[in-house]
């Protein structure tokens, strides 16, 4: 199966329609010696709209077509007529977009709901027609205004995901494990680091029909904030998670200490935004099914200070106390469109 492409940053060419001239035009009818100007308003240029969307989960679509345009309007006509506005172009984009302006890298806004919308580039306004320059004293005008340009604007668009619940932890911990088994998301499962290699979105269903999105972020490790592995190019995703899951491998499959891996992620995150170490969060440790969690567990209480809540995200022992308490920590939201099957994932 071909890998499926996740684009978080790009850059989008953006051009708005030219607005439509105004026209000189005199009426001319039987009967009607002095029918006077009626030259009509040229249509508005094509405005370029992102759209925020749910079913939109990455910028791909503007990856393939990076340059967008506009239909200009058109121009006016006799009898006052105003020309037709330009078609405005819409591009869906994910929940959580950024839009900056590339030039200075200040945010011109953000998409956060789903069907919020932002006009990034305005059409012209349309010309006027010569009937605006009338009177007693001028009966014959011919001033007429061509319509304005469109505008023309280069944006970095950059997504940051929205997620209630955001799962860190280091390569192989069992993020996509645990996230498969919660929902109905289907990341790709194997015993090897980095088998993630692009957030993974899933949604938790409760028997009330609220839910939750959980986003699996790609592994972190030492001096991820820096740039190193993966987790640079995907810390962002976890700047608007309410909640943070820590998930620990407390088997030590990889030969590492469990306590000094939950160092290591929270000071990775420290690096990166002190606001996320202020974060409400659960610690969690996973497969605790294998022979070597047990010990490992009771070296991790000892040395932080912290309980754990233990689960095992291949067999499912501890999954629903996990979910309870991402429930108590972070209120679910109503499901939109109304209630779906508990076991339900978009």
């Amino acid at each position: 199966m071909k890998a499926r492409v996740f684009v978080d940053s790009i850059t989008l060419h953006a051009t708005a329609g030219n607005g439509g001239n105004g026209v000189v035009s005199f009426r001319r009818e039987k009967f009607v010696p002095k029918g006077g100007p009626d030259g009509g308003d040229g249509g508005r240029g094509g405005h370029v709209i992102l759209k925020a969307s749910d079913d939109v989960d990455s910028l791909l679509a503007i990856y393939y077509a990076p340059r967008r345009r506009a239909t200009p309007g058109d121009k006016g006509g006799g009898a006052r007529m105003t020309g037709h506005d330009g078609k405005d172009i819409v591009i869906d984009v994910p929940c959580g977009t950024v839009i900056h302006d590339r030039a200075t890298g200040a945010v011109l806004g953000e998409l956060i709901d789903d069907h919020a919308e932002m006009i990034v580039a305005k059409g012209g306004k349309g010309g006027k027609g010569n009937w605006h320059w009338r009177s007693a004293t001028h009966q014959t005008p011919m001033e007429h205004t061509d319509g304005e340009l469109g505008k023309d604007v280069e944006l970095q668009l950059e997504l940051k995901i929205v997620a209630e619940v955001g799962l860190v932890g280091f390569p192989n911990a069992g993020k996509s494990a645990l996230i498969s088994s919660i929902s109905k998301a289907h990341p790709k499962v194997a015993p090897y680091p980095f088998t993630t290699l692009h957030p993974i979105m899933g949604t938790v269903f409760y028997d009330d029909y609220s839910r939750l999105r959980v986003a699996d972020i790609p592994g972190l490790i030492p001096g991820a904030h820096s740039g190193v592995g993966l987790g640079h190019a995907f810390l962002r995703h976890v700047e608007r998670s309410q909640v943070l899951v820590y998930v620990i491998d407390m088997a030590g499959v990889d030969g590492r200490k469990p306590y000094e891996d939950y160092r290591v992620l929270r000071n990775e995150l420290g690096l990166y935004s002190r606001d996320l170490l202020k974060r409400e969060s659960i610690c969690v440790a996973n497969k605790m099914d294998l022979p070597e969690a047990a010990a490992n567990l009771k070296e991790f209480k000892r040395k932080l200070r912290i309980k754990p809540l233990e689960i095992s995200a291949l067999t499912g022992a501890g999954l629903a106390a996990l979910k309870k308490a991402l429930r108590t920590l972070c209120p679910a939201v109503a499901t939109p469109g109304g209630p779906q099957p508990p076991d339900a994932d978009v």
